[in-house]
This record gives C-alpha cells, sequence and structure tokens, in this order.
C-alpha cells in the first residue's frame, strides 16, 4: 500500500503564522491535487502545550532561534507556536483534509520537542504513526508539507529507518532555507530516501513500482 504522509499542514508555519515558512501556502493545491492518487493519506500535527520548552519564552535571557541544550538534547529556541487548541496549530482550510485517515499529534510533552512524525526528539517515546503503518500494510511512505528540513526531514528519516520505502516529494514541501534544504537532501539521498522532484515523476515512480 502506498500512503502519503501530510507534515504540519498549520496556520501557524504558513505565511502570518508564528513560525511561517516562506511561500509555504504554494504547495497546499498541489498536495490537494496529488492526494487523490494514493491508497491512503494521513497527516502530522504539532500540538505543543502552552509552556512547552522549546519556546524561547519559557527561557530567561535567551533569544529567539538560540541553541540550548534541553535534557541533554540540542535544542533551537522557537516562537511560540501551535499551541493546542489554538488557531495556529490548526490545519488550514484551504487543505482539502476530509478523506485524512488518522492524525498523528507531535510535541505534547513539555520537556522534548518532536519533529518526527514518529517519535519525540529523545526516541522515548512513539506516536503509534509506526503501528498504524505496519498495520495498514503500508510499503511506501510519501511524505510532503512542512518545513522541509525539519519536520518532513525527521519523519522522512524514521521511515526509512523503519524499513519501509520513503519518498521525499521536493515539489510538495517548502524549506526555512535554500541551505538547509540541500544539507537534508544530500543527507536523505545518502539513506537511500527517493528525492522525487516533480509531479511527472511522482506517478513514474507510482506506476512503475
Amino acid at each position: 500500500m502506498k500512503a502519503l504522509l501530510v507534515v504540519d499542514l498549520q496556520y501557524d508555519f504558513l505565511p502570518g503564522g508564528s513560525l511561517a515558512v516562506a511561500q509555504g501556502d504554494e504547495i497546499i493545491p498541489i498536495i490537494n491535487r496529488i492526494q487523490k492518487d494514493f491508497d491512503l493519506v494521513i497527516a502530522t500535527q504539532d500540538w505543543h502545550p502552552a509552556n512547552h520548552k522549546s519556546f524561547a519564552s519559557q527561557h530567561r535571557d535567551k533569544n529567539l532561534f538560540d541553541l540550548i541544550e534541553l535534557n541533554g538534547i540540542p535544542q533551537v529556541l522557537w516562537p511560540d507556536h501551535c499551541v493546542q487548541g489554538s488557531r495556529g496549530a490548526a490545519f488550514t482550510e484551504e487543505w482539502e483534509s476530509n478523506n485524512v485517515a488518522a492524525i498523528f499529534r507531535k510535541g505534547m510533552n513539555v520537556e522534548v520537542d518532536s519533529y518526527s512524525g514518529f517519535y519525540d526528539n529523545d526516541h522515548q517515546n512513539s506516536t503509534g504513526l509506526l503501528g498504524f503503518l505496519k498495520d495498514k500494510n503500508v510499503t511506501e511512505l510519501y511524505l510532503c508539507g512542512l518545513a522541509a528540513e525539519f519536520c518532513v526531514y525527521f519523519s522522512a528519516k524514521d521511515s526509512q529507518e523503519a524499513g519501509i520505502k520513503t519518498f521525499f516529494l521536493d515539489f510538495a514541501t517548502k524549506p526555512i532555507t535554500k541551505e538547509g534544504l540541500d544539507k537534508i537532501k544530500l543527507e536523505m539521498s545518502k539513506l537511500g530516501i527517493v528525492i522525487v522532484v516533480d509531479e511527472e515523476e511522482l506517478f513514474f515512480n507510482k506506476s512503475r513500482n
């Protein structure tokens, strides 16, 4: 079975949001178009408590985007974003999400961040996504969404390492920086993750496999 994982298509990551990815809204019509051709569509959702320790606001004498150590793990200090129940945490209404089979929330533990849709950053707690994919006999996972070099990349990495054939949909993600995107593409290629550059290549891969 071939599944599409839509990563964090939430207001706070879109233009006007507190942690917006530039031109992040440009991928929404693309995702709406391609998701109809998958056996299964699932999603991740950043879902932070208001006092999450990845927020710069929770650290005196620290600034936005400082790098600290949080419980033994390197941690970027982000603006408050995707707070549970807030509009910023909601999926954009422009995304046609009625047929999403399951939503996996992450970042709910106040002490540790969660970039991947599979685990917290310390890999101590699972979201249940991997078990769900195995139960559904998903053999190929295609990833898109926001932001490319954080939540999409770490989700793709965990998927590949779990033995699922993994595809990164370059044309349906947006990065924070081009430099960051170039770096993670190199890392994904080393891991064997397939980088799909456009819709034509996507459907070639899907029909071939």
